[in-house]
């Protein structure tokens, strides 16, 4: 599959917000930094769509990219920036629990991690706050790249292990850099397109 066109459609901040013509959703979480706007302008095949900073935690809206007026990759804030104060990271929860709660054509989470080191508390957080919602969850191991070769299958190892995966749920090793994981990401995504 490839995305032949792509658009930032919509920036939400409440529910009122949500586009509402019932196209199919993948919704992408991960740290601050991990490296989610590098994901989204590979996917694209854009340059610097998504604007990456070195700010972690700049996002603050759900922001959704319609794709071959098809369906969304939706964008949500960075979790686990410690600077954030408490009533941000409050915003963010309830941000993220009203999405879960009310997308009913949400097909798939992809949950970015960074490759480099073991998944954190947050990390862990959240993905047992997903399978609560039993939400089919796709692990991305970002920044493959930067691993040494001798690393790479302990550390795709480590993270499904640290996360105590779900049958269903695997990891993906991915690099924006060398575009690996990108087709393994878009077969996924055209898997779901297919379901009826």
């Amino acid at each position: 599959m490839k995305i032949e066109n792509s658009n930032l459609n919509v920036i939400a901040v409440r529910t009122s917000q949500y586009p509402n013509d019932g196209k199919k959703e993948f919704l992408l979480v991960g740290r601050s930094n991990v490296g989610k706007s590098s994901f989204i302008n590979t996917l694209l095949g854009r340059k610097n769509y998504a604007k990456t900073s070195s700010t972690p935690g700049k996002t603050q809206t759900l922001n959704f990219y319609i794709c071959n007026d098809e369906f969304y990759l939706v964008d949500v804030p960075g979790y686990g920036y410690a600077q954030r104060d408490k009533v941000t990271q409050k915003k963010f929860g309830l941000m993220i629990e009203e999405y879960l709660k009310t997308r009913e054509n949400l097909m798939r989470v992809f949950m970015l991690v960074d490759s480099r080191i073991k998944p954190t508390e947050n990390d862990i957080l959240m993905y047992n706050y997903l399978k609560y919602f039993n939400i089919k969850t796709t692990i991305v191991a970002t920044k493959y790249d930067k691993l040494k070769a001798k690393d790479r299958d302990k550390n795709i190892k480590n993270v499904a292990s640290t996360l105590n995966l779900v049958e269903d749920d695997k990891v993906i090793a991915f690099s924006s850099v060398t575009k690996k994981g990108r087709d393994e990401v878009l077969n996924i995504i055209k898997e779901a397109l297919d379901e009826e």
